[in-house]
């Protein structure tokens, strides 16, 4: 019985602190020369991919990112590290940068949530339909 209760408020806490896990910090995004090269995951790095470098979040971890100066947001998968020294939060690719409109500033303050993996790849391939269909439109006019 004890071993039940135990169990059931363990699980409740890890759902709840899953869901509530969230970061403040600063954000920036990969310089164009980083665009083919390997990252500390071994994946290639793209900018065209919503993938994003991060010293404190594990590789493989779904991330909503809010840009706190507009309120636009973004979902990016964890696939790099940044260099010891940089005390940034997270290094987003060029696409998911655009995405939350602080390329032109460079930087800007950022909410980066942990979702679950489910959660993450619907977003991203949502945000892929968006940006080719925005594509398409611009190529048509």
């Amino acid at each position: 019985m004890i071993l039940s209760v135990f169990i059931l408020s363990s699980f409740s806490l890890q759902a709840r602190h899953k869901h509530k896990h969230h970061m403040k910090g600063l954000a920036s995004f990969y310089a164009k020369k980083f665009d083919g090269r390997k990252t500390a995951s071994g994946e290639i790095f793209s900018n065209k991919k919503f993938t994003a470098a991060s010293n404190c979040l594990a590789f493989d971890t779904y991330v909503k990112v809010t840009n706190e100066a507009n309120g636009n947001i973004v979902y990016v998968r964890i696939n790099d590290r940044m260099s010891a020294d940089n005390k940034r939060l997270i290094d987003l690719s060029d696409c998911a940068a655009e995405k939350l409109d602080f390329k032109g500033k460079g930087t800007t303050r950022v909410k980066v949530q942990v979702v679950d993996e489910d959660e993450g790849k619907d977003a991203i391939l949502g945000q892929n339909e968006e940006r080719h269909h925005h594509s398409r439109r611009k190529e048509e006019l």
